[in-house]
């Protein structure tokens, strides 16, 4: 998705919803003050300011590469 940006200063709040690929964990997303952020198991820093939850989740899964089936997200 284009519109995310990176951002490493992103002040998260509860709930946090992890996703699960074939290989386990993969990335999460961190609700903020400015919608969602997602962040992926092979980065440390947090990405963008998605408005909703779904869109966040479509992020996570494009971020994954194309040809990667959409992860399982449970929320914690």
């Amino acid at each position: 998705m284009s519109s995310s940006s990176s951002s490493s200063s992103t002040s998260t709040t509860s709930p946090t919803w992890v996703a699960f690929g074939p290989a386990g964990v993969v990335g999460s997303i961190h609700r903020t003050d400015d919608g969602f952020a997602i962040r992926m198991s092979s980065e440390g820093a947090y990405h963008g300011a998605f408005p909703t939850l779904d869109i966040a989740k479509s992020a996570v899964h494009a971020a994954l590469g194309p040809g990667v089936d959409r992860p399982e997200f449970s929320e914690h």
